[in-house]
């Protein structure tokens, strides 16, 4: 998907923008912008890649995401129009002044501000965090800026079902021939890892030779194709065992992208730490 420098549209006297996303689908292109962005998921599911990080959203994971740091949500097709919402706040480091987070009241948030870079994602929060963000849009901008401040403090403190995500900090805007190749890529992938996927294949969707892909990739997502598309499939089965179905190990197996049991128990292993079985028992819903 096209990694677009997408631009948050604020009212000239709003510091903190509050946005709602609901509908079929969420923004579903990889995009980077300036601002900081927590993100509540309040329904659907789905996939998302966040840097160079790939996994599963539901509803009620919260998300916070640096800046410059792409980022997609891609909601599963079978999501109804009426059962996919977010909400997000979005605010710049700058937003309250060049050194407000540096005032000793402010300090405690740095270590979250600063993981926010690689992505940070957090569930089974408290319901109390979760009310408020609810209500932050409802506020006047004196009584957001205070809900604001409260709803970080209290996010900073939590530990556990803590995950920084990305292993990468992105420093700068891709240039626009950068975005259309990986919005090719990306989109080829997300659509299409069901089924077997050649280097050429994908090299060929970059106007690349197989080498020269694999060097492109790998330096701009800081790993290699394959382990980015094993990546996308253990993440679609971990989803299909973690649901009431029908579907046996080596069903999902094949539905996502493997054409053996004995990779996919090898990679899902290495990927999860725990089978594909262990891992039904422990998620399933």
């Amino acid at each position: 998907m096209k990694i677009i420098p997408f631009k948050v549209s604020k009212a000239i006297t709003e510091t903190i923008v509050i946005q709602r996303d609901y509908g079929s689908h969420f923004y579903n292109h990889l995009h980077q912008h300036s601002e900081i962005q927590v993100t509540l998921i309040l329904k659907g599911e789905g996939t998302y890649i966040i840097g160079d990080a790939i996994g599963n959203f539901k509803p009620l994971d919260l998300f916070i995401i640096g800046e410059k740091l792409p980022h997609v949500f891609k909601t599963d097709t079978n999501e109804q129009s009426d059962r996919c919402e977010m909400i997000s706040i979005y605010f710049s480091p700058t937003s309250f002044g060049s050194h407000f987070f540096e005032l000793p009241e402010m300090i405690h948030l740095n270590p979250i501000l600063n993981d926010s870079l690689r992505g940070v994602k957090m569930n089974n929060i408290d319901k109390s965090i979760i009310r408020r963000i609810k209500q932050i849009e409802f506020l006047n901008n004196f009584q957001k800026f205070v809900s604001f401040l409260n709803i970080m403090s209290d996010l900073s403190t939590i530990e556990s079902n803590k995950y920084v995500l990305s292993s990468l900090i992105v420093e700068k805007q891709y240039s626009e021939e950068e975005e259309l190749r990986m919005d090719e890529i990306i989109q080829f992938t997300l659509r299409e890892f069901h089924r077997n996927i050649t280097l050429e294949e994908v090299a060929n969707i970059a106007n690349m030779t197989p080498n020269a892909f694999c060097r492109y990739f790998k330096q701009r997502t800081n790993k290699t194709f394959i382990n980015f598309l094993t990546e996308l499939r253990i993440g679609n089965a971990c989803k299909l065992l973690s649901k009431r179905n029908e579907l046996n190990i080596m069903d999902i197996c094949y539905k996502s992208g493997f054409n053996n049991l004995a990779n996919f128990n090898r990679k899902f292993k290495d990927i999860k730490g725990m089978t594909p079985s262990k891992y039904r028992q422990t998620h399933y819903k």
